[in-house]
């Protein structure tokens, strides 16, 4: 959230990874299964708008098939979307579900044992001599999630190398919740992706490709069975699933990967899995491109990734990439030529200016996630700072904020009231270093020889709860700190993590909390151009000022006699009950049930109000649900 207040609109031709370490991206960013631009195209199994060009499209790859979306004469709006496969029929690969035809999308804005990655250096003899020394990623933890991989075989041999039994094919039936109707289910869908062997019995595939899954099943290449698999943890942010088999048959004569260290540019990277196409395993090659912090699509999140010509991250470190990725990639690793696992398939741009645009997810984003599992026994996501900041580039800012020609960093904006850092930081603060590395005016720090990244990179390195030295300038005097690092609190979620909506009824009035999820599902993948204009801006610069704040709307109203001259009201924040203001839905649910006034009063944005007797209204309630068959006027979340 680096970023300044904007007017609703377009995005920001390039949003930069500037923006504080705990910000969400943009609204330039989302997530949805489409694309989004004129002429653009995208493959995804998961879609959210991400950081890109305007009239670019970032895409999750695991879970369509290659859809072209706009008509002629009709551009559409830029972003990034993207797009789930639409049923399968005869001779397509994708998604597929009780024999409906329709087309989905929906889009969004943006120590146990220790896993370290060890410049430990490995050298091998061929026929023409040694190969340089290749850093590479070890475990030092009792958990065997790795074993060491030697490669004896040449570029030509990868179709019998070892590494590639270890690439199997995920099966998934997704279940998602109705937002429109809360109380249900939408109608079952299935998907296929790609996912890797890892060690102790693990198997990794990305977040999106078993989201809202009902069942999970893999089968290993050359196999004619596929295994039952148990989600262990899904890692949203940085959009990585761990699983599991219980059948002994599944882990016999497999091989499991070896992770390798970070890549450099022009590092020549293998990506394998089972994209649409057929049904055999596919193995496409290409180079590292670009590694940067990057807008995870499905996280919202800013992360480590790397670009390969051909595939795309969230906001945290990823990695470009030149190498096709296509629908059912997802989840796929990328070896590089020792093979060792460096990254996996994710993200891919489809635009008509650019070709084999790829994003994959790095080993140090990877190696967080398992060993955040390591340690935890579940994940706990990646901290924030909890910050919102601004560049300090112009000389006559630092002159007149106190800061000499040699001193370098980021003025604070704002501190989220949720966050620890708000005990200590304040606004028009300068932050000079985090863990003792210098900030440059830019929000950039020294990565690798030539190279320099967000310092959102080192605060994504840490775990929930650890503490970070933080280096402040305040009103010309220098203040050292330590912060605690805590997961952010967002006003409004980006995602739901596999929970159901919450809802409540009274009087045919249904009251919602509003999510990510729930407002791609209310107005489609444009959501952030077409939901309410206040919505937005709670959406895009509204904090929380308490852990269990919620933003509560009037969903909608099921017309009855008892809320006749109420039936337009959709969407509309609820401010207030009887006179006091609503904290969060099950803050109103409380205070509608218990409240024994003669009339209920709702105060409504816009200055609206709702006004009911408080009896009738409790009595209109039973027959209203028993209308719509309706189990009852509570989520189960709600519930005493």
């Amino acid at each position: 959230m680096d970023h300044a207040p904007r007017k609703r609109g377009r995005p920001p031709k390039h949003p930069k990874p500037s923006g504080p370490a705990s910000s969400p991206p943009p609204s330039g960013f989302s997530t949805a299964r489409g694309v989004v631009g004129t002429n653009a195209t995208t493959e995804i199994l998961h879609t959210q708008k991400s950081g890109g060009a305007e009239g670019e499209d970032v895409e999750m790859l695991d879970r369509a098939p290659l859809v072209r979306t706009g008509q002629r004469g009709r551009p559409q709006k830029r972003g990034v979307i993207i797009k789930k496969s639409p049923p399968v029929g005869v001779g397509q690969g994708g998604k597929s579900g009780g024999g409906g035809t329709t087309d989905r999308e929906y889009s969004k804005d943006v120590e146990g044992g220790s896993l370290e990655l060890d410049e430990r250096s490995t050298e091998k003899t061929t026929r023409r001599g040694k190969k340089p020394a290749v850093p590479k990623l070890h475990l030092q933890s009792d958990t065997p999630w790795h074993t060491s991989y030697d490669d004896t075989n040449g570029p030509d041999d990868v179709k019998d190398a070892p590494f590639m039994d270890a690439v199997v094919k995920v099966f998934c039936v997704h279940t998602e919740p109705n937002f429109s109707l809360p109380w249900q289910r939408k109608r079952q869908f299935s998907s296929n992706s790609s996912g890797f062997i890892i060690g102790d019995r693990r198997v990794l595939t990305n977040a999106h490709s078993v989201e809202h899954h009902t069942q999970v099943k893999v089968k290993k290449r050359g196999s004619d069975t596929k295994y039952l698999a148990t989600v262990l943890a899904i890692g949203t942010e940085c959009d990585i699933a761990m699983l599991t088999v219980s059948n002994d048959e599944f882990w016999e004569d497999v091989t499991p990967v070896d992770f390798g260290s970070l890549p450099r540019l022009q590092d020549a990277v293998t990506v394998v899995g089972y994209p649409i196409g057929g049904d055999t395993i596919s193995v496409t090659s290409g180079v590292v491109s670009r590694i940067e912090v990057t807008s995870y699509v499905h996280g919202a999140t800013e992360l480590l990734g790397v670009q390969a010509n051909s595939v795309s991250f969230s906001n945290v470190l990823s990695f470009q990439i030149d190498a096709a990725i296509n629908a059912g990639n997802s989840g796929g690793p990328a070896f590089n030529d020792r093979g060792q696992c460096v990254g996996i398939a994710f993200q891919s741009l489809k635009h008509e200016d650019a070709e084999n645009i790829g994003y994959v997810i790095p080993t140090p984003v990877i190696t967080h996630f398992i060993t955040d599992y390591v340690r935890t026994g579940d994940y706990t996501g990646f901290p924030i700072l909890g910050i919102e900041w601004q560049k300090m580039e112009n000389p006559d800012l630092r002159k007149a904020l106190g800061m000499k020609t040699n001193q370098k960093g980021v003025r604070i904006r704002r501190v989220e009231p949720t966050a620890p850092a708000a005990k200590q930081l304040m606004s028009s603060d300068i932050l000079l270093s985090f863990d003792d590395i210098d900030i440059a005016n830019d929000g950039t720090v020294p990565f690798r020889h030539g190279e320099r990244i967000g310092f959102s990179y080192l605060v994504s390195q840490k775990y929930t709860g650890e503490v970070a030295r933080i280096k402040i300038l305040r009103g010309s005097k220098f203040k050292e700190f330590e912060v605690e690092l805590a997961n952010q609190k967002r006003l409004v979620p980006a995602h739901i993590k596999g929970k159901p909506p919450s809802y409540y009824i009274i009087a045919g009035i249904v009251f919602a909390a509003v999510s990510v999820p729930y407002l791609r599902s209310e107005y489609g993948k444009d959501y952030d151009y077409d939901s309410p204009v206040k919505l937005l801006d709670k959406l895009l610069h509204a904090m929380a000022q308490t852990e269990e704040e919620q933003l509560v709307v009037v969903s909608q109203v099921l017309v009855a006699d008892i809320n006749i001259g109420y039936e337009d009201i959709v969407n509309t924040q609820i401010l207030a009950f009887n006179g006091t203001a609503v904290r969060n839905l099950k803050h109103l649910a409380n205070m509608v049930e218990n409240c024994e006034d003669q009339f209920l009063r709702f105060d409504l944005e816009y200055q609206q109000i709702v006004v009911l007797e408080t009896k009738t209204a409790k009595a209109a309630t039973i027959d209203i649900l028993a209308t719509h068959c309706i189990p009852s006027a509570f989520s189960d979340d709600l519930r005493v």
